[in-house]
């Protein structure tokens, strides 16, 4: 008997550090530490949590698995990881949504059926 389809939250790590105004920009790899590690504790509806992170915030998190996070880092531009996490999990039969607010990656994201959350949704989340 096959499993049910999980449900995978991929996350743009650069769009949701970037939605917040604290001085990330001075430190990208400390904002994307931050990030995994609020995703790490968070009760967000997602069995599977992807971050994609690129740049200098790479330095902030080593790629691999923790828990039921994945951190992806990207070889080039993040979008195009985003998307190839996006379309492999929808592949494999699960539910996909995306953290992102870059209207162009919404649409890419779209085409393999994911649905998209706002930045914002995701900080309401993982607040402390």
């Amino acid at each position: 008997m096959k499993p049910p389809p999980a449900t995978v939250l991929v996350v743009d790590g650069a769009n949701v550090v970037g939605a917040r105004p604290d001085g990330w920009w001075k430190d990208r790899a400390g904002a994307a530490l931050r990030l995994h590690e609020q995703l790490m504790t968070a009760d967000v509806p997602h069995e599977v949590v992807v971050l994609v992170l690129e740049g200098a915030a790479k330095g902030g998190v080593r790629p691999g698995r923790d828990a039921h996070v994945r951190t992806v880092h990207a070889k080039g531009v993040g979008d195009d990881a985003i998307v190839a996490e996006a379309k492999a999990a929808s592949e494999a039969g699960s539910r996909v949504s995306v953290v992102t607010a870059d209207r162009i990656l919404m649409g890419r994201v779209e085409r393999y059926g994911a649905t998209v959350m706002s930045p914002t949704w995701l900080l309401g989340e993982i607040a402390p």
